[in-house]
């Protein structure tokens, strides 16, 4: 379960909180079946405590919601994608360390 640092999108919620963003949003493209997406579970809770208000971070579940995964053409999870500005700026794929992923968004703060 996400931690409440840790927000929950919906195919029906993903534009208004991408857009309506003042931050960099980090979105963690996962499903519940899939083993590498809950390894990274508690780096991305680890993360969204650690950036509290310099950034958003959040997961998508592509099982309950096909229609974003679909637009940004996402074949394999876990995938990372950063959004600034309700634009796609920067992606990643797979188990990331929290470093890793701290350094991805601090390129767009």
């Amino acid at each position: 379960m996400a931690s409440e640092k840790v927000q929950t999108l919906t195919d029906g919620n993903f534009t208004d909180v991408i857009g309506g963003a003042t931050q960099p949003v980090l979105v963690d493209f996962w499903a519940e079946w899939c083993g590498p997406c809950r390894m990274l579970t508690p780096t991305i809770e680890a993360l969204a405590a650690e950036l509290d208000g310099q950034a958003v971070i959040a997961k998508l579940n592509v099982d309950e919601n096909p229609t974003v995964p679909g637009n940004f053409g996402i074949r394999s999870i876990p995938a990372l994608l950063v959004f600034k500005g309700g634009q796609l700026v920067d992606q990643t794929l797979g188990v990331q360390s929290k470093d890793a992923l701290k350094k991805l968004l601090e390129r767009h703060m």
